[in-house]
Protein backbone atom coordinates (compact mmCIF):
# COMPACT_ATOMS: atom_id res chain seq x y z
CA UNK A 1 0.00 0.00 0.00
CA UNK A 2 2.78 2.73 1.25
CA UNK A 3 4.88 1.31 -2.40
CA UNK A 4 1.47 2.17 -4.57
CA UNK A 5 0.97 5.45 -2.94
CA UNK A 6 4.92 6.44 -3.26
CA UNK A 7 4.52 5.03 -7.04
CA UNK A 8 2.10 7.59 -7.61
CA UNK A 9 3.36 10.35 -6.31
CA UNK A 10 6.40 10.17 -7.89
CA UNK A 11 4.11 9.82 -11.14
CA UNK A 12 1.87 13.05 -10.73
CA UNK A 13 5.59 14.82 -10.37
CA UNK A 14 6.74 13.42 -13.81
CA UNK A 15 2.78 14.70 -14.90
CA UNK A 16 3.43 17.89 -13.31
CA UNK A 17 7.00 18.79 -14.89
CA UNK A 18 5.88 17.73 -18.58
CA UNK A 19 2.64 19.64 -18.44
CA UNK A 20 5.01 22.90 -16.96
CA UNK A 21 7.07 22.07 -20.16
CA UNK A 22 4.57 21.98 -22.58
CA UNK A 23 3.39 25.66 -21.49
CA UNK A 24 6.52 27.09 -21.70
CA UNK A 25 6.98 30.02 -23.96
CA UNK A 26 10.10 31.82 -25.00
CA UNK A 27 11.13 35.38 -26.12
CA UNK A 28 12.89 35.80 -29.27
CA UNK A 29 15.17 38.65 -28.48
CA UNK A 30 19.06 39.76 -27.66
CA UNK A 31 19.94 39.65 -24.69
CA UNK A 32 22.62 41.83 -23.16
CA UNK A 33 25.40 40.45 -21.12
CA UNK A 34 28.94 41.88 -19.35
CA UNK A 35 31.87 39.54 -18.68
CA UNK A 36 33.21 38.98 -15.08
CA UNK A 37 36.34 37.09 -13.57
CA UNK A 38 36.03 34.97 -16.87
CA UNK A 39 32.38 33.96 -16.77
CA UNK A 40 28.97 35.81 -18.17
CA UNK A 41 26.74 37.57 -16.27
CA UNK A 42 23.51 38.67 -17.40
CA UNK A 43 23.22 42.57 -17.23
CA UNK A 44 21.37 44.47 -14.91
CA UNK A 45 20.75 47.45 -17.02
CA UNK A 46 19.73 47.83 -20.51
CA UNK A 47 22.71 49.12 -22.78
CA UNK A 48 20.99 52.02 -23.10
CA UNK A 49 21.76 53.07 -19.61
CA UNK A 50 24.99 50.60 -18.41
CA UNK A 51 28.31 52.64 -18.51
CA UNK A 52 31.14 50.30 -18.98
CA UNK A 53 34.80 51.42 -18.12
CA UNK A 54 38.28 51.04 -20.11
CA UNK A 55 38.75 47.10 -20.47
CA UNK A 56 35.32 45.56 -19.80
CA UNK A 57 34.33 42.88 -21.68
CA UNK A 58 29.99 43.29 -22.83
CA UNK A 59 28.31 40.87 -24.79
CA UNK A 60 25.17 40.19 -26.79
CA UNK A 61 23.27 37.12 -27.94
CA UNK A 62 20.25 36.62 -29.99
CA UNK A 63 18.42 33.54 -28.90
CA UNK A 64 14.50 32.56 -27.91
CA UNK A 65 14.73 32.22 -24.02
CA UNK A 66 12.11 31.72 -21.90
CA UNK A 67 13.59 34.25 -18.91
CA UNK A 68 17.01 35.59 -18.15
CA UNK A 69 17.65 32.64 -15.94
CA UNK A 70 17.79 30.44 -18.99
CA UNK A 71 19.05 32.99 -21.85
CA UNK A 72 21.50 31.84 -23.84
CA UNK A 73 25.34 33.10 -23.20
CA UNK A 74 27.53 34.46 -25.62
CA UNK A 75 29.70 31.56 -27.04
CA UNK A 76 33.42 31.39 -27.16
CA UNK A 77 36.06 33.07 -25.16
CA UNK A 78 36.02 36.40 -24.45
CA UNK A 79 39.22 38.54 -23.57
CA UNK A 80 40.13 42.00 -23.73
CA UNK A 81 43.43 42.13 -24.22
CA UNK A 82 43.23 39.49 -27.56
CA UNK A 83 39.61 41.73 -28.73
CA UNK A 84 41.63 45.23 -28.92
CA UNK A 85 45.00 44.03 -29.64
CA UNK A 86 44.71 46.14 -32.78
CA UNK A 87 43.26 49.16 -31.42
CA UNK A 88 45.64 50.82 -29.39
CA UNK A 89 44.96 52.95 -26.02
CA UNK A 90 44.05 56.69 -26.53
CA UNK A 91 43.93 59.38 -24.42
CA UNK A 92 40.84 60.58 -23.35
CA UNK A 93 39.30 57.71 -24.98
CA UNK A 94 38.23 54.26 -23.32
CA UNK A 95 37.98 50.88 -24.75
CA UNK A 96 35.34 48.70 -24.39
CA UNK A 97 35.76 44.76 -26.14
CA UNK A 98 32.14 43.59 -27.48
CA UNK A 99 31.26 39.91 -28.37
CA UNK A 100 28.08 40.14 -30.52
CA UNK A 101 26.47 36.58 -31.08
CA UNK A 102 24.07 35.98 -33.34
CA UNK A 103 22.72 32.70 -32.10
CA UNK A 104 21.93 30.00 -34.22
CA UNK A 105 19.72 28.39 -37.08
CA UNK A 106 17.12 27.28 -34.64
CA UNK A 107 16.40 30.56 -32.90
CA UNK A 108 16.21 32.49 -36.18
CA UNK A 109 13.05 34.21 -37.47
CA UNK A 110 11.48 32.14 -40.39
CA UNK A 111 13.53 33.43 -44.11
CA UNK A 112 16.75 34.87 -41.86
CA UNK A 113 20.19 32.92 -41.33
CA UNK A 114 21.83 34.77 -38.92
CA UNK A 115 25.41 36.06 -38.92
CA UNK A 116 28.55 34.74 -38.55
CA UNK A 117 29.22 35.87 -34.82
CA UNK A 118 32.26 38.72 -34.28
CA UNK A 119 33.79 40.81 -31.52
CA UNK A 120 34.69 44.12 -31.93
CA UNK A 121 36.84 46.92 -30.03
CA UNK A 122 34.99 50.41 -29.49
CA UNK A 123 36.92 53.16 -29.07
CA UNK A 124 34.63 55.94 -27.58
CA UNK A 125 34.38 58.59 -24.69
CA UNK A 126 34.83 58.10 -21.24
CA UNK A 127 31.59 58.67 -20.37
CA UNK A 128 29.98 56.41 -23.25
CA UNK A 129 27.33 53.84 -22.65
CA UNK A 130 27.35 50.63 -23.75
CA UNK A 131 24.85 51.04 -26.53
CA UNK A 132 26.86 53.70 -27.95
CA UNK A 133 30.28 51.80 -27.76
CA UNK A 134 27.72 49.23 -29.93
CA UNK A 135 26.35 51.82 -32.59
CA UNK A 136 30.14 52.63 -32.74
CA UNK A 137 30.91 49.13 -34.27
CA UNK A 138 27.54 47.53 -35.11
CA UNK A 139 25.25 49.54 -37.44
CA UNK A 140 22.70 49.60 -38.13
CA UNK A 141 20.95 49.22 -34.45
CA UNK A 142 17.29 48.83 -34.41
CA UNK A 143 15.08 49.59 -31.37
CA UNK A 144 11.56 49.76 -30.90
CA UNK A 145 9.56 52.67 -29.43
CA UNK A 146 10.25 51.36 -25.77
CA UNK A 147 13.89 51.20 -26.28
CA UNK A 148 14.34 47.62 -26.66
CA UNK A 149 17.02 46.87 -28.72
CA UNK A 150 15.46 44.60 -31.69
CA UNK A 151 18.74 44.58 -34.12
CA UNK A 152 22.32 44.21 -34.31
CA UNK A 153 23.75 45.33 -38.12
CA UNK A 154 20.68 45.08 -39.29
CA UNK A 155 19.71 41.39 -37.67
CA UNK A 156 17.03 40.12 -37.43
CA UNK A 157 15.20 42.16 -40.35
CA UNK A 158 12.15 42.27 -38.48
CA UNK A 159 10.34 41.67 -35.44
CA UNK A 160 11.41 42.73 -31.58
CA UNK A 161 10.97 40.31 -28.42
CA UNK A 162 8.03 38.68 -29.93
CA UNK A 163 6.44 35.64 -28.33
CA UNK A 164 7.47 32.25 -29.61
CA UNK A 165 5.61 29.04 -27.99
CA UNK A 166 6.95 25.98 -27.72
CA UNK A 167 5.41 24.23 -30.61
CA UNK A 168 7.03 27.07 -32.44
CA UNK A 169 10.14 26.54 -31.00
CA UNK A 170 12.72 24.31 -32.90
CA UNK A 171 14.76 21.70 -30.60
CA UNK A 172 18.39 23.10 -30.16
CA UNK A 173 20.68 20.26 -31.07
CA UNK A 174 23.30 19.41 -28.01
CA UNK A 175 25.85 21.75 -29.20
CA UNK A 176 23.65 24.91 -28.83
CA UNK A 177 22.21 24.52 -25.05
CA UNK A 178 23.93 26.98 -23.12
CA UNK A 179 22.94 25.47 -19.79
CA UNK A 180 21.13 22.34 -17.92
CA UNK A 181 17.93 24.63 -17.67
CA UNK A 182 17.43 25.05 -21.13
CA UNK A 183 15.65 21.35 -21.40
CA UNK A 184 15.12 18.65 -18.75
CA UNK A 185 13.44 18.59 -15.43
CA UNK A 186 14.09 21.54 -13.04
CA UNK A 187 16.62 21.01 -9.80
CA UNK A 188 13.43 22.25 -7.83
CA UNK A 189 11.78 18.94 -9.31
CA UNK A 190 14.77 16.67 -9.37
CA UNK A 191 15.02 16.92 -5.56
CA UNK A 192 11.43 16.42 -5.02
CA UNK A 193 12.07 13.38 -6.99
CA UNK A 194 15.07 12.61 -5.05
CA UNK A 195 12.93 13.42 -1.44
CA UNK A 196 10.04 10.58 -2.67
CA UNK A 197 11.92 7.97 -3.75
CA UNK A 198 13.85 8.16 0.32
CA UNK A 199 10.53 8.21 1.91
CA UNK A 200 9.74 5.38 -0.62
CA UNK A 201 12.88 3.58 0.55
CA UNK A 202 12.42 4.29 3.95
CA UNK A 203 8.31 3.33 4.22
CA UNK A 204 9.45 0.18 2.02
CA UNK A 205 11.86 -0.85 4.66
CA UNK A 206 9.90 0.08 7.47
CA UNK A 207 6.80 -2.64 6.09
CA UNK A 208 9.36 -5.50 5.86
CA UNK A 209 10.62 -4.89 9.36
CA UNK A 210 7.29 -4.83 10.91
CA UNK A 211 6.99 -8.00 9.07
Amino acid sequence: MIRRAVLLLLASLLLCAGAGQAQAAGYRYWSFWQRDAGHWVYATQGPSLARPSDGDVQGFRFAVSEDSANASRPRGTADFATICAKTPAQDGRKRVALVIDFGTPSDAPDGETPPAARTACARVSPDATTAEALAAVAKPLRYDTNALLCAISGYPETGCGEQVSQKEQKRKPVAEQSSPSDDGPSLGLVAGIAVVVVLGGAAIWQVRRRG
